[in-house]
């Protein structure tokens, strides 16, 4: 297997926990939730996490690789902060944005320096360049909603 498709695996096989980590994270924001704007939400955004590790998944076995399965330590951390956060806010509207938001900051940033390689294969860049402006438009709709939530 030739470096740049083994590096290319690697990178994505990173973007596919991170999806992992959002998908669990957004089931347990619904769980936290009362509102159901909220959890339509949530459930929409866990949705686009599932398409996007499809899609993942796919160049990852076009180009001879496996898919990672599991999530990654600090979306460990990331969903028990969750669960802190919500327990002192008592299930708070902006708190629980304010704790998706950080989820969404953390993606983004994985997703820049993916794309910030020179080892990620020209079909890959444009799979992570796609879902990458995707994702900055749910981050973007869970802060504006944040900031409105008072």
């Amino acid at each position: 297997m030739e470096t740049i498709e083994k590096d290319t695996l690697s990178l994505l096989s990173d973007l596919v926990v991170i999806n992992n980590d959002r998908i669990e994270g957004y089931k347990k924001a619904s769980d936290e939730t009362e509102d159901s704007d909220l959890k339509s939400l949530f459930s929409s955004m866990a949705d686009e996490s599932r398409n996007f590790k499809a899609e993942l998944t796919q160049e990852i076995n076009r180009i001879g690789g496996a898919a990672e399965e599991g999530t990654k330590t600090s979306g460990k951390f990331y969903r028990a902060w969750m669960d802190i956060k919500s327990a002192l806010t008592g299930k708070d509207r902006k708190a629980i944005l304010a704790s998706c938001e950080f989820g969404e900051d953390a993606a983004l940033e994985e997703y820049n320096d993916v794309l910030k390689s020179e080892d990620l294969s020209s079909e890959a860049r444009a799979i992570v360049m796609k879902q990458k402006q995707s994702l900055q438009a749910s981050h973007d709709k869970v802060k504006t909603m944040r900031d409105s939530a008072g």
